[in-house]
């Protein structure tokens, strides 16, 4: 095997972040995406997950809401207000179905829910789904990036 090749090929494996404070939970969330084509890391709270973030930025991040030291809701608050890891989205995975949970859920910024149990479909569907549309959105912002020096240079020659 080519070891230059299998790099390129790790560099596009996207990554999930599983944060869950309950060690059975984080394992059978890892367990259910073992059939996805992606990498996850695994963090027991929010505080370990917000250090891993900040090291390198996953393409996605599963996030459980009850847990000590801080809340789901507040590590997904601070995620998605800061511009670096605005754009990583998040998949709260909760036991909480009341309705005023569900809206706390939003106003800290999360782009899905999964009810627990987790039921396996479900989850690889969703992960799948939010991994694709993480992947395009970063092509589109690759593309647009593109287009702007583009036309920067085009700027340029007309000047001279």
């Amino acid at each position: 095997m080519n070891p230059v090749k299998s790099e390129k090929q790790r560099e596009k494996t996207p990554v999930v972040l599983v944060v869950d404070d309950n060690q059975q939970n984080l394992e059978l969330l890892q367990a259910y995406l073992e059939d996805i084509n992606c990498r996850t890391i695994p963090a027991g709270d929010g505080p370990e997950a917000l250090d891993i973030i900040n090291d390198s930025a996953p393409d996605l991040i599963l996030l459980d809401v009850m847990m000590p030291k801080m809340s789901g809701f507040e590590v997904c608050k601070r995620i998605k207000n800061d511009p670096r890891t605005s754009d990583i989205p998040v998949i709260m995975v909760t036991a909480l179905n009341e309705f005023g949970d569900i809206e706390r859920g939003i106003d800290s910024g999360t782009d899905d829910f999964i009810s627990k149990p987790v039921n396996k479909l479900e989850l690889v569907t969703r992960v799948k789904t939010m991994l694709k549309l993480k992947h395009l959105t970063d092509k589109l912002e690759r593309t647009l990036a593109y287009l702007s020096e583009i036309e920067k240079q085009s700027q340029i020659l007309k000047a001279d």
